[in-house]
């Protein structure tokens, strides 16, 4: 059995929802939507070709995204997640033309997962192969399902065309949590 992640702690305001069944582009954008369904998730999990992350997929069972997939800040649905190389293939191909070789780091530098980690240190082989979950500060949050944890979490990334690389964290938890205690002022 996988880990409960508390995502109620990290959305409070449950009553902040689009109600079920209305039609999302009427009402707050920034607000959760209903919990996905298990088949809507199962689904997705089919397209992908793989289980997501424990903390991603009971998230969408939490939640089914939070805004709308085309707003500036937002977690996407089980309708609108997929890979970034499709999602958004300018970016992965301005970062990979073709003829380059992939910039690579070593295992020491690129598992630093504390706050002082140099984002710098990423691994761009890795960008293809990225799931798009969200849009966040003009820029992306990301699965990485070549790195995965013991428990079948996905390393998560949030990656911006301003950042000189992407910021790392364990997994979607985790990157969720530094959020919250960011936009709190922790």
């Amino acid at each position: 059995m996988s880990t409960p992640y508390a995502w109620s702690t990290l959305f409070p305001e449950v009553g902040d929802r689009v109600p079920a069944g209305s039609d999302p582009s009427l009402t707050d954008t920034y607000a959760l939507r209903p919990p996905a369904r298990e088949a809507d998730v199962r689904r997705l999990e089919e397209r992908l070709g793989m289980e997501l992350p424990p903390s991603y997929r009971q998230f969408l069972l939490f939640a089914d995204g939070w805004g709308d997939a085309d707003d500036e800040y937002c977690l996407r649905s089980t309708a609108t997640a997929g890979w970034f190389r499709d999602l958004e293939p300018w970016f992965v191909e301005y970062c990979s033309p073709e003829g380059h070789t992939p910039r690579s780091v070593p295992d020491e530098l690129y598992f630093d997962y504390s706050e002082k980690q140099d984002c710098i240190n990423l691994r761009e082989e890795y960008l293809p192969d990225l799931l798009l979950v969200g849009h966040w500060d003009d820029g992306w949050t990301l699965l990485n399902p070549r790195v995965k944890t013991a428990e079948g979490e996905w390393e998560a990334w949030f990656h911006a065309p301003w950042l000189p690389g992407a910021n790392r964290y364990r997994s979607f938890w985790d990157l969720m949590e530094y959020e919250d205690r960011r936009l709190k002022g922790h």
